[in-house]
């Protein structure tokens, strides 16, 4: 399920995630918030089977204040959880690398991949 709980817990990981990063160009940065899409046809069940992904909103830099596409692929894990309603926090990964996340500066996007 997607919610304001979810979209906090993100913006947790994405925080710390950044903050342990071994990638020069990201010292520094911080996720100042995650949104969900304005609508919510845009991450409905039937959207997120069709799609396996969700397009959102974070805002993440040096003052958390970029705005930044964050792409949220679902693995199958979560793709299960989502259809059911169950919380798909522990689909993060739980690695304190940046591997499970890309972040790309010039265009300004992110993409996590859930389990």
């Amino acid at each position: 399920m997607l919610d304001n709980k979810f979209c906090w817990f993100l913006e947790l990981e994405i925080s710390n995630a950044l903050a342990s990063s071994k990638d020069d160009n990201l010292k520094g940065f911080w996720c100042d918030g995650v949104l969900l899409p304005t609508f919510e046809n845009d991450y409905s069940k039937k959207f997120v089977n069709d799609s396996r992904q969700i397009t959102m909103t974070a805002f993440i830099g040096l003052t958390g204040q970029d705005q930044y596409e964050l792409i949220l692929r679902f693995g199958p894990t979560a793709l299960s959880k989502y259809a059911r309603d169950l919380d798909i926090s522990e689909c993060i990964p739980k690695d304190k690398t940046d591997e499970w996340f890309y972040i790309d500066l010039k265009e300004k996007t992110v993409i996590i991949q859930t389990d």
